[in-house]
């Protein structure tokens, strides 16, 4: 009789053979057997076995010709299994280790391009971000003349805009809690951090909005220089902006805000036509 064996049995027989193999490496392989199955399982895809094996290998072959490639694989185990922190630290260590290797520029910018994957959303705590900026710029200051600067200063733009949104964000949270003069801050700020910004016709429309209820709430005696701001922010908006979305509420803050200034205008020569009086009536 012939022995038939389905395909998936098989399969699993083959499976379980190489898995067999790779336990008795991984438990009692020499150096050179574990190297050997940690690159082929690396070059299979198999980042979490490879790295096993690597694991046991880094620390033991610091002397030997294979140190370079192990700490090089390692690293990029790491990130191919999405653990940009780990992978960040293994590739700026073997840029540090190996500084004069062929790839060590590549790994100083793997080391950056990690940080960068660890960036968070805006919503969230900028500190990787701010550690993805430095590194990204250590690279650019450190190799200006690879080929991978302009794909960095991409994403250092990237990160930029991030932060210039995290600001956004807390400027119309100052904006919702009427607090006029915080809001006012953070936006001028932002648009000096962060001048080429993808939100610039926003932040100067907000802004002009902040300034005239920022005056509208004013005592009388800030009320006149508070209207002039909003009266500057309404023609620096327009002047970058002639076609804007929000140019129809613009122009009706606009509006409002020269009504004020007419009446607090009228109401100062009020004022002076009847101080001008008084010695009058006293002479009377």
């Amino acid at each position: 009789m012939k022995l038939r064996i389905s395909v998936p049995l098989l399969l699993i027989i083959l499976l379980s053979l190489g898995s067999c193999s790779y336990q008795k490496i991984l438990k009692s392989g020499s150096m050179d057997e574990k190297y050997d199955q940690a690159m082929k399982l690396y070059h299979q895809k198999d980042y979490s076995r490879a790295l096993q094996l690597f694991d046991q290998l880094i620390n033991v072959v610091r002397a030997t010709d294979k140190s370079q490639r192990i700490y090089y694989y390692y690293a990029y185990c790491y990130f191919n299994q999405r653990d940009f922190t780990l992978g960040a630290y293994y590739f700026k260590r073997y840029t540090s280790s190996f500084p004069n290797t062929p790839e060590a520029e590549e790994c100083a910018y793997m080391s950056a391009y990690c940080l960068f994957m660890n960036s968070p959303t805006f919503t969230l705590d900028q500190t990787n971000t701010y550690e993805a900026l430095k590194e990204l710029q250590l690279f650019t200051n450190t190799y200006p003349a690879s080929k991978r600067v302009p794909e960095c200063n991409d994403l250092i733009d990237k990160l930029r805009e991030k932060l210039a949104s995290k600001d956004l964000r807390i400027g119309k949270l100052y904006y919702r809690m009427e607090d006029f003069s915080a809001a006012i801050m953070c936006f001028n700020n932002l648009l000096k951090e962060y001048p080429e910004t993808k939100d610039k016709e926003e932040i100067l429309f907000l802004t002009i909005k902040s300034y005239y209820k920022y005056a509208k709430e004013s005592i009388e005696d800030k009320k006149k220089d508070r209207h002039s701001k909003t009266l500057q922010a309404y023609n620096e908006f327009v002047q970058q902006y002639p076609e804007s979305k929000f140019l129809l509420e613009a122009n009706d803050l606009k509006a409002r805000n020269q009504k004020e200034l007419e009446a607090l205008y009228a109401r100062e020569q009020l004022k002076l036509i009847q101080l001008n009086q008084e010695p009058n009536k006293a002479k009377q």
